[in-house]
């Protein structure tokens, strides 16, 4: 079964980094637009960022000029890199196909990322 396997998250104040990554099982990953989910508390699942095969990137209004999205397809991995983080960033974030009904395979278990002084 193909798998999406999520790391890098943790804790962090206000205004510190993360870097997440994506791993995916399939080398048929380079031909899909991928993105970065999240899921705040009592909150549905947005999409925060996207990757086209070609490295076309797309950002969601509250994120631009914070999170940066790449991915290298030799080693089938998406990354997102979130700088300045706001309390408002904690989430599960996961990564996904673009539109993630097109993926191969299920959700994967996300990482959770906390934002707090």
């Amino acid at each position: 079964q193909v798998q999406l396997v999520e790391s890098g998250g943790g804790l962090v104040h206000p205004g510190g980094s993360l870097r997440l990554s994506c791993a995916a099982s399939s080398q048929l990953f380079r031909i899909y637009a991928m993105g970065w989910y999240r899921r705040a508390p009592g909150k549905q699942r947005e999409l925060v960022a996207t990757i086209t095969s070609g490295g076309s990137t797309k950002y969601v209004d509250s994120v631009l000029g914070r999170f940066t999205i790449s991915r290298d397809n030799a080693k089938n991995t998406v990354y997102l890199q979130m700088n300045s983080l706001k309390p408002e960033d904690t989430a599960v974030y996961y990564c996904n196909a673009d539109p993630p009904e097109s993926w191969l395979g299920p959700w994967g278990q996300g990482t959770q990322v906390t934002v707090s002084s």
